[in-house]
């Protein structure tokens, strides 16, 4: 019976931090949190824009469009991962009478064998998989390899699409490899257009129906707003957002992948927000007359080249 414990006990470290990513839907589109696609950027935080975070000169940003760094042969980040899992065993082995005299039983021995199996393949891969970047064999913006040509001769090549000159920061690059494919898209032109696309769906999200701007949207963040909004329905509550104020809306980041072109655009704002039962005349969150000042990164996506841009995440500051 300690045993079996001592395994719910780690697996219940394993899996607090799932439980503690529950949200509610309770404030502005999206309900106040983040929510949607940015393709590999999804679990990064977005870059704030140059105007509002000045280059260090002793640690320069490195460029975010390459996804990982190389792994070195070894345990990398899954040996902390099972060395922590050691120590939450041995600590739940101390916490039930097990003690360092004890012995371990075959439960123990079955876990700390599965473990050590799984870490020593997860290395296996590790060193034989390639490092990955910005352009891989095949993908867009890459040259084929000699394999690649026919045996009658060397393949006839389109010329590759120019890169933008070294020493750009990841935003300039980003933006040199849209103008490749889009060579009159205009930043500035392009916030104008966000913030636009911003206005209506705080309204939609009030209204509690998204399907006025389910254009301006991919199909995926249309479902989880409409969801939101569903929820909101449901519960007879109105998340009013009124007198709102955009004090700056600037891109800060721009990159491709995958055939896809991504446009983050950073929001400073600020608005009433709050609350209400359907009739209005209820106050159930927020306040009426005290503004709520945000920061958050709208990220738009659409295949390479020109074309309409659709929202794809919300982030939170």
């Amino acid at each position: 019976m300690k045993r079996i414990l001592t395994a719910m006990f780690v697996l219940a470290v394993v899996l607090s931090p799932l439980l503690l990513a529950v949200d509610d839907a309770s404030a502005r589109a999206g309900g106040g949190r983040s929510s949607g696609s940015r393709g590999s950027r999804s679990y990064s935080s977005p870059s704030r824009p140059p105007s509002t975070s000045p280059a260090s000169p002793s640690q320069p940003a490195s460029p975010s469009y390459q996804q990982s760094a190389p792994s070195r042969p070894g345990w990398g980040g899954f040996g902390g991962m099972l060395g922590g899992l050691l120590l939450g065993g041995l600590i739940g082995g101390l916490l039930f009478g097990h003690g360092l005299g004890g012995g371990i039983g075959l439960l123990e021995i079955a876990i700390i064998g599965g473990l050590a199996w799984l870490a020593f393949s997860t290395m296996r891969r590790q060193q034989a998989g390639a490092p990955s970047g910005y352009a891989t064999s095949g993908g867009y913006g890459s040259m084929p390899s000699k394999r690649d040509e026919p045996r009658g001769g060397p393949a006839t090549l389109e010329p590759p699409m120019p890169s933008p000159p070294a020493g750009l920061s990841d935003l300039e690059r980003g933006l040199g490899h849209i103008r490749g494919m889009d060579p009159g898209f205009d930043p500035r032109a392009f916030a104008e257009t966000a913030s636009d696309v911003f206005f209506k769906v705080q309204a939609a999200w009030t209204a509690r129906s998204v399907a006025p701007v389910a254009s301006l949207l991919t199909p995926e963040m249309a479902e989880a707003l409409q969801r939101d909004c569903d929820r909101l329905r449901a519960e007879r509550k109105i998340n009013r957002l009124e007198n709102i104020a955009v004090r700056s809306a600037e891109v800060s980041e721009a990159w491709q992948e995958s055939g896809q072109d991504f446009v983050t655009v950073h929001f400073l704002a600020s608005l009433l927000d709050y609350t209400t039962d359907e009739s209005g005349a209820r106050l159930l969150e927020g306040s009426r007359t005290e503004p709520v000042k945000f920061e958050e990164y709208w990220t738009f996506t659409r295949p390479v080249g020109p074309g309409a841009f659709r929202l794809s995440a919300i982030q939170q500051g």
